[in-house]
């Protein structure tokens, strides 16, 4: 028999052993690169560790129900999971993350915010930390470790979080607090994602930083504040003190040590049986002529009043009585706590405003035109009684109204004007310029208010509407500026200017009243060229009403702030002139 090797027996063996070896070679190459692409991921397996544990939601929801300071915030711990499909969040490789650290060094600190760390160590990190680093060779104990840590800083992070960036006490829910302005739309679970560095933001949680720099501003008034407090606050002046400027009293020591601190001379001596403000008081006044240096209210003391005034919305004469001397004797303690609570409602605000908007803010009177994120100017306005309270909201203006007529209130016909109306409806409306008709607008025709029943005309039965011809009498001035809302409230001229240079300006029924209608007018209608100051003031001659449509709506925040800090970092105060900061601060800090 012939035993060589045929070629074709050759060929088919040397193709199996080639195609086995390629297949070895394949198959180890696959190999090699899904284990390199699973060591690259979180949770990946590991030589030391084993793989990173995972949560579900049965467990999140377990251990957030189980602490009562983290039941609120549930719902953004469902989200943060659901959305990393319920990985880990502060675990990478079974090494725990930096900002875990971070984070709880920050809430150490939390009293420069005016928020108290207590409130976010509910669980104690030191004992769980150590038990972690104790059962690193236990890998059960180690995994379930993990879990209970990750979901404990995850609701620590959410409640500090929802605390920091929107506020201890929802506004909505408190029905003494008048704050309608529309809240921020913070997500915090992506805040959290952005601390972990998971996702980008151009908003600063990764720092754990505040969104307004007006908060930030406040805060380091905040702790100045409290520096004058472990200090012993500031001297008190006696009640009888009134000084102008020249004036020789023992007073004038305390009133520099009040407003400039240690640069003050000495005071005159006091009794060892009495406190230094009662000194003062008992002290006769020394002549002007042997006035030691302390005594004398000199120029750079008034230079200081004067500041102080202007600080806390007083009328900057320099002189120190009244109004000015019950200010300066405000507690240190009371100005840290009005601090505080306008830090709480810069958290609620949103966490950015639109390029251009207008603010009021109530208790400054004061309205602020802002374009392109910079105060373009401002003007004083006049805003309701503490009856007729402005309310606190926002909302989007749409028409400026030119000889605009004046609708009165039902509250005004019923309280004001029915005993007139009852006895000479005619003659009545006839001496106020006003006309009473049914409708709207041009289509509006006028009614005989003899036919009337005013003895028992109410909101309910009152099909008409009274209101005042466009004209110098009109209350709403020469121009109405309108942002439409459920509250009727809008701002608008008047024929009373002379009430613009009064400190306190409360004397509407409501609504804001501007001091330099036909400026705003113009800026907001700069985009029509056919509406210039000239095309303005002719219209509102005409005394018939126009009005214009903004090209695009602007939004309208009146907002209420006591407490701000300027650019120049200078510290303003104002009157609580509605009681919000005394309601903000029963639910703040009780």
């Amino acid at each position: 028999m012939n035993l060589a090797i045929r070629p074709s027996f050759l060929t088919t063996l040397l193709f199996w052993v080639l195609s086995l070896t390629l297949l070895t070679s394949t198959t180890s190459c696959s190999q090699d690169q899904k284990a390199k692409i699973q060591n690259a991921l979180p949770g990946a397996i590991t030589k030391a560790g084993g793989p990173q544990p995972k949560l579900d939601s049965v467990y999140v929801v377990r251990a957030m129900t189980a602490e009562p300071a983290f039941k609120s915030q549930l719902i953004w711990a469902k989200k943060f999971y659901r959305e990393r499909d319920f990985r880990l969040g502060w675990f990478r490789n079974h090494e725990l993350l930096p900002q875990a650290q971070t984070m709880l060094g920050v809430i150490n600190k939390a009293a420069d915010e005016g928020l108290d760390p207590k409130d976010y160590k509910i669980k104690d990190f030191d004992k769980l930390f150590a038990e972690l680093d104790e059962a690193k060779s236990d890998s059960t104990k180690r995994n379930s470790l993990e879990k209970e840590i990750d979901v404990a800083l995850s609701g620590t992070y959410f409640k500090w979080a929802s605390d920091f960036y929107r506020g201890t006490v929802n506004p909505r829910e408190v029905k003494n607090i008048d704050w309608n302005v529309k809240r921020n739309k913070i997500k915090l679970h992506k805040a959290l994602m952005t601390i972990l560095k998971e996702r980008e933001s151009t908003y600063p949680y990764y720092e754990f930083e505040p969104l307004h720099p007006e908060y930030d501003r406040l805060k380091k008034a905040l702790a100045e504040y409290r520096a004058i407090q472990r200090n012993g606050g500031w001297p008190t002046l006696p009640a009888t003190t009134k000084l102008r400027p020249g004036d020789v009293s023992p007073a004038v020591a305390l009133l520099h040590k009040r407003l400039l601190g240690d640069k003050a001379a000495p005071a005159p001596a006091a009794s060892t049986t009495e406190t230094p403000a009662v000194a003062v008081a008992n002290t006769s006044a020394t002549a002007v002529g042997t006035a030691a240096p302390a005594e004398k209210y000199d120029s750079e003391l008034v230079s200081a009043v004067k500041s102080f005034q202007q600080q806390n919305g007083l009328m900057a004469n320099g002189i120190v009585s009244g109004e000015t001397l019950k200010t300066l004797n405000i507690p240190v303690d009371s100005r840290i706590n009005q601090i505080i609570v306008n830090m709480e409602r810069w958290r609620w605000v949103p966490k950015r405003f639109e390029p251009n908007y207008l603010l009021v803010n109530i208790p400054d009177y004061t309205l602020h035109v802002v374009e392109n994120n910079k105060e373009a100017f401002n003007m004083r306005v006049i805003v309701g009684k503490t009856l007729n309270a402005t309310p606190v909201f926002s909302d989007k203006m749409e028409y400026v109204v030119l000889a605009p007529y004046w609708n009165v209130p039902m509250s005004i016909i019923q309280k004001e004007l029915r005993p007139r109306l009852m006895a000479d409806p005619v003659g009545t409306l006839n001496r106020l310029d006003m006309e009473v008709v049914k409708g709207w607008g041009r289509k509006a025709t006028p009614v005989d208010p003899s036919s009337i029943d005013w003895a028992n005309v109410n909101q309910s039965n009152f099909k008409y509407t009274v209101r005042r011809r466009p004209g110098p009498k009109n209350d709403l001035g020469d121009v109405k500026f309108i942002f439409p809302n459920s509250q009727d409230i809008y701002l608008h001229d008047t024929p009373h200017d002379e009430l613009f240079s009064q400190g306190k300006r409360g004397f509407s029924h409501g609504c804001v009243r501007v001091q330099e209608p036909i400026k705003l007018a113009e800026y907001l209608l700069r985009d029509r060229p056919e509406w210039d100051q000239q095309a303005i003031l002719d219209t509102i001659a005409n005394h018939r009403e126009k009005y214009i449509t903004l090209k695009e709506k602007l939004p309208v925040y009146l907002v209420y702030f006591t407490a701000w800090v300027d650019e120049a970092g200078a510290l303003h105060f104002r009157d609580d002139i509605y009681g919000h900061d005394k309601a903000l601060a029963k639910e703040y800090f009780d």
